[in-house]
């Protein structure tokens, strides 16, 4: 796939902000399942403002993101510095240029960010980088927003489906990433594109979920810019507008300004290195 500098542009800001954070379980699961100690190297390729890397640092004596978006990059700095975390170096890098000379990890992470690469010739790479039983790990998630549904919260969920008709009413009915349109859903054949790099002993685990977040009326207005389908240079000179009419649909929806979501199940796949 050829990539395009526009895919998240002017996204980068509201990223960290918009998206729910990976739960404290994935960390967890991760540690007990490789049996990680603090020791080895993880590459994180597609890093966005670093939300997965900055979570799993602790595990591991130095952490490699990875992100084509400079803003991206840029943000993941910032957002280590306010985690405390001293092990991390960020670079902006295509996953499609790796080795790229970065030596050898025992682990690298691709979270919401696999789809978007040449899947064939990356995961070809990133065995190649991998030490001998290293592992391959995939994070599958939707973090812009919580679980739909009818239960109870302390206040009322973000009306996602009249959000997704603005964003339609302004860009039309024809998803769009970057300068192409792109279709719904994510590309199919992952598995067999992992295994055809020469990974095996596949493992699947379900983290997280469940938890209640309470979200102010500009997390939620991150929460959509956070996306490649709706990025601010989409919106052009109607940028104002959009987001004026973003937030007046926000304050019908909740006056005060507060919302609530419950934060879904994340899948974690599992790969190694034989």
């Amino acid at each position: 796939m050829l990539w395009d500098e526009l895919l998240y542009g002017g996204s980068a800001p509201y990223y960290a902000r918009g998206r729910l954070p990976y739960p404290p379980e994935l960390a967890e699961a991760l540690r007990d399942e490789l049996e990680l100690d603090g020791t080895g190297r993880l590459l994180d390729v597609g890093c966005g403002p670093g939300s997965l890397a900055i979570l799993l640092a602790p595990l591991f004596a130095e952490v490699v993101g990875i992100d084509a978006d400079a803003g991206m990059v840029a943000e993941a700095e910032c957002e280590a510095e306010r985690a405390g975390v001293r092990n991390a170096t960020w670079l902006r890098l295509r996953a499609e240029e790796l080795p790229a000379g970065l030596g050898t990890f025992r682990v690298a992470a691709f979270a919401q960010s696999f789809h978007w690469m040449d899947r064939e010739r990356v995961a070809a790479a990133v065995y190649e980088l991998l030490e001998p039983g290293g592992a391959l790990v995939h994070v599958h998630a939707t973090t812009h927003q919580g679980v739909p549904g009818d239960d109870e919260l302390p206040h009322p969920r973000p009306p996602r489906d009249e959000i997704a008709k603005l964003v339609e009413a302004y860009l039309g009915p024809v998803r769009r990433a970057g300068r192409r349109t792109v279709p719904r859903g994510l590309p199919s054949g992952e598995d067999e594109i992992v295994r055809a790099a020469g990974f095996r002993d596949e493992r699947l685990l379900d983290v997280g979920g469940g938890r209640v977040f309470e979200r102010s009326e500009d997390d939620v207005v991150a929460s959509v810019f956070s996306l490649s389908s709706a990025a601010p240079h989409l919106f052009g000179d109607r940028l104002d507008e959009f987001e004026a009419d973003l937030r007046a649909l926000l304050r019908h929806a909740s006056p005060e300004g507060r919302f609530s979501e419950r934060a879904r199940e994340i899948a974690l796949e599992l790969w190694t290195k034989t």
